[in-house]
């Protein structure tokens, strides 16, 4: 928690100390008006008494919950201010460190859990921080001022308010030890309905397609159900406290009273009004001390969910990101150049190596294809090259410099790429072909338009209401699969960069337009060094070099032509795609 509390701001701060000096005189006020309620019980006891003198106290009671009010009002407006300053800021960072984030952390807290950190979490420590301020902080000094009141007066009634804070204190650690574990379990149940939730609505074309409706309904109502009865012992245990309270704070006025009656019965004349006068002091105060460890019991209940999201934001701002940035940002006379030195790779965690002592070379401008087998290692291999992960043996070689020792930014300004699920954000077409900078640089509408004609989507882009301006849904649902494609290539397209990477990218389109779309795409990027990871032969077979995997390992490299003379694994895959006549003219 303090270490999340450094992230606030001089004017948050000053903010809460602000709210400390106003909580500290609203508890002053408060604690007058016992005062002036005891000097009214004298004044009307008294022969001689004055109404005006009456109403005078009556008047300052007045004026001092009037002000007590007020001050409270300005608390709550600097509580929710910092607060809510707070929790914009947090929940900044932890995009911000999301963002960072390379595959394999994301992997292991999974996306439904990062937006429930983002989200759910966070608000929790908000909600706290804002009761925090105005409670824990009214709570002691409540405390403090309504016992120094009481101090030196009567000790029964003293011994009663004792026995009540007592009872109270040990009814907060019960709650505390039992809540805990639970609000843990909240917050998981929470991820998993998220995540659940979330898997629904991605797959809903497929679930309806396969009438899995009550498939997906009971895998839901289960984790619901659990939440359900993990919240409703939770709210239980909770709903026991108020009753309680309530019946303590009036268990201890009830009991001062019939001490206080039972000590005025005894009394002499002039000894029963100054003991009832006590008796009605000390009940006020008595009230207030009780009051002040039931905000501290309030603090204690919203502690333990607050506390365990808090647990959950630190664990995500306090892992770091396996891929280091390196510090080279500027590069030598090569450019497009890719070379893997005995690269292999295996999944964290995993056993078996996903690609195994990987070497060849690639020269500026060349087409280099990758194919073979579902499994094999395809995008894997190309997914090395952006370090969405970083080899587990040897070097990758961008222009002579080993991608490590790059800066991530430098990186990516070198590359285009064009994942093997094609992804489109919300906003415009133009957004999302201009999306991002290179080299500081925004692409311009002129290369925007370039860019759609030669990725073969300019045709279906001018049928759209306002063109390049027309609105995508998140995720292109309101698009095919294979203008996403288009559209993804374009966005690629339009960056201009020494090295483009298509992973499975040709996948949605027709013969045809795959066909006219690489023909202007290769005129177009002469000078860049081309990946393009395929299943189909016909998308790579005029590649100035294939890379065919097997299992992780390089079994084959060199041309169309080459490969199906001297790679089986090649020559199995062209047999079951091209017919005779095609590899007769191979």
């Amino acid at each position: 928690m303090i270490k999340i509390l450094k992230n606030l701001q001089k004017k948050e701060v000053l903010f809460i100390i602000i709210s400390i000096i106003f909580i500290v005189l609203q508890v002053w006020l408060d604690l007058k008006i016992p005062e002036y309620m005891s000097n009214i019980t004298r004044l009307i006891q008294m022969n001689n008494a004055n109404i005006n003198d009456i109403l005078k106290e009556g008047l300052w009671m007045l004026a001092c919950s009037f002000g007590s009010l007020i001050l409270a009002i300005f608390v709550g407006y600097f509580a929710a201010y910092v607060g809510t300053s707070f929790e914009k800021k947090l929940r900044r960072n932890m995009f911000e460190k999301v963002e960072s984030f390379s595959m394999e952390e994301i992997q292991k807290f999974s996306t439904s859990s990062l937006i429930t950190r983002t989200t759910n979490d966070i608000t929790q420590v908000k909600m706290f921080l804002i009761l925090g301020i105005q409670m824990f902080a009214k709570a002691p000094i409540m405390a403090s001022m309504a016992i120094m009141k009481i101090i030196g007066k009567e000790w029964t009634f003293s011994l009663i308010t004792i026995i009540g804070v007592l009872i109270i204190l040990v009814l907060s650690v019960v709650l505390i030890f039992v809540a805990i574990p639970k609000f843990k379990k909240v917050q998981k149940l929470t991820d998993d309905i998220n995540k659940i939730t979330r898997e629904n609505l991605t797959g809903i074309r497929v679930v309806r397609a396969y009438n899995a409706e009550d498939y997906q309904l009971n895998k839901f109502e289960n984790v619901n159900d659990d939440l359900t009865k993990t919240h409703m012992f939770t709210q239980k245990l909770m709903a026991i406290v108020s009753p309680v309270m309530s019946t303590i704070m009036s268990g201890i006025s009830l009991a001062i009273y019939w001490t206080g009656a039972y000590m005025i019965n005894k009394a002499l004349l002039m000894d029963k009004i100054n003991i009832f006068s006590d008796m009605v002091v000390f009940s006020s105060y008595a009230v207030q001390v009780i009051i002040s460890f039931m905000l501290l019991v309030a603090i204690f209940i919203i502690y333990p969910r607050a506390s365990v999201s808090i647990s959950r934001i630190n664990e995500v701002l306090n892992t770091n990101s396996k891929i280091k940035d390196g510090t080279i940002s500027k590069g030598n006379n090569l450019k497009g150049d890719v070379e893997f030195i005995n690269v292999s790779f295996k999944y964290p965690d995993a056993e078996e190596y996903v690609l195994k002592d990987i070497s060849f070379k690639v020269h500026t401008g060349e087409v280099i294809g990758v194919i073979g087998s579902t499994g094999s290692g395809k995008s894997t291999l190309v997914n090395l090259i952006p370090r969405f992960y970083d080899a587990t043996e040897g070097k990758i070689l961008v222009d002579g410099i080993d991608i490590k020792d790059m800066k991530l930014e430098y990186l990516y300004n070198k590359l285009g790429y064009i994942s093997q699920k094609a992804i489109l954000f919300k906003g415009s077409v133009r957004d999302n072909i201009s999306l991002g900078k290179i080299n500081n640089k925004k692409v311009n509408k002129d290369v925007i338009n370039e860019s759609l004609n030669i990725a073969q989507a300019e045709s279906f882009v001018n049928k759209m209401d306002k063109g390049i301006n027309s609105d995508l849904s998140q995720g292109g649902t309101n698009v095919s699969g294979g203008q996403k494609q288009r559209l993804s290539i374009a966005r690629a397209i339009a960056r201009n960069p020494e090295i483009y990477i298509f992973d499975d990218s040709f996948s949605a389109l027709d013969y045809k337009t795959d066909y006219n779309l690489r023909k202007k795409l290769n005129k177009y990027t002469k000078n860049s060094t081309k990946f393009i990871v395929s299943s189909r032969i016909g998308t790579i077979k005029d590649a100035d070099k294939i890379l065919v995997l097997d299992n992780g390992i390089l079994v084959g490299i060199g041309s169309h032509k080459e490969l199906l003379k001297t790679c089986k694994v090649y020559k199995e895959i062209a047999e079951s795609q091209l017919s005779k006549e095609e590899l007769e003219n191979a």
